[in-house]
């Protein structure tokens, strides 16, 4: 299972320790019964988070009232507890991260919808205080573009699902990193979703491909196409391997930190 780890500042490090959290996971030999992620041309309101010019892991554009939010995995933006081992002090990632929706292309890529500041981290309780994988998500706030529109203007939305069961349909979008994805496309997979046997508040799917960068992608359930992308019930945090991979499910808690981050009312971390 991934530990709950985070990012640091440079994007060697953020890249080193995201794979130290098993964000993909190792491969393993090829199953002709289960679905491999395939390369496409990407969602508007999928992209990436980068820093010092380099992605490591992957976020969407939440429905909010001010269309400034971003669902990712906690361990992409906030260090936790059992980092300190590493010897990184528990708390947000230092240093500038931006948004790319739909990024693209070998070597530095193209940036459709450009590059988005992010201006919060917020962080559930269970991730800062417990250390806890449950809590393996994260809202971020990003600041309005040179012409003052908000980003969900720009490139659209999911919106969120709180009451989901464990036996969905979903899509799920990530970008592996450029030492599995040379042309830095990003992938999707549908398929179908179990209640984690171990952790029953995680979601549980297998499909190949999902190497370390694609934590943070949104899992998206009845979803069609850009125009109608379905219900955000979670986003990828954690796997084995890159063939099975797991989302905390969206529930109470998710729903009162996304509500206090909304209102403008939750301290950024």
């Amino acid at each position: 299972m991934r530990s709950a780890s985070a990012a640091l500042a440079t994007a060697a490090a953020l890249t080193a320790l995201v794979t130290l959290a098993g964000c993909g996971g190792a491969s393993r030999a090829a199953d002709p019964t289960l679905p491999s992620a395939r390369p496409f041309e990407g969602l508007p309101f999928v992209g990436v988070l980068i820093a010092d010019g380099e992605h490591y892991c992957t976020a969407s554009v939440v429905d909010s009232p001010k269309g400034n939010m971003l669902a990712t995995a906690a361990h992409c933006v906030h260090f936790d507890g059992e980092d300190a081992s590493d010897g990184y002090e528990p708390g947000p990632v230092t240093g500038d991260i931006q948004f790319a929706p739909r990024f693209s292309g070998a070597g530095e890529g193209t940036f459709p919808y450009g590059k988005w500041k992010v201006s919060g981290i917020h962080v559930p309780e269970a991730w800062t205080e417990d250390d806890d994988d449950r809590g393996d998500y994260a809202f971020l706030t990003v600041e309005p573009d040179a012409q003052g529109r908000s980003v969900q203007e720009v490139v659209g939305a999911a919106s969120p699902d709180w009451s989901s069961g464990p036996r969905r349909h979903v899509t799920v979008v990530g970008y592996p990193n450029e030492a599995y994805n040379p042309g830095n496309r990003p992938v999707t997979c549908a398929t179908d979703t179990r209640r984690d046997d171990d952790e029953p508040y995680m979601l549980r799917m297998r499909c190949g491909g999902f190497y370390d960068g694609t934590s943070g992608g949104p899992w998206l359930a009845d979803h069609h196409d850009a125009r109608r992308p379905g219900r955000l019930v979670g986003v990828l945090s954690g796997g084995d391997t890159d063939a099975e991979s797991t989302a905390v499910l969206f529930g109470k808690e998710a729903r009162e930190l996304y509500e206090r981050v909304a209102r403008g009312a939750a301290k950024a971390s």
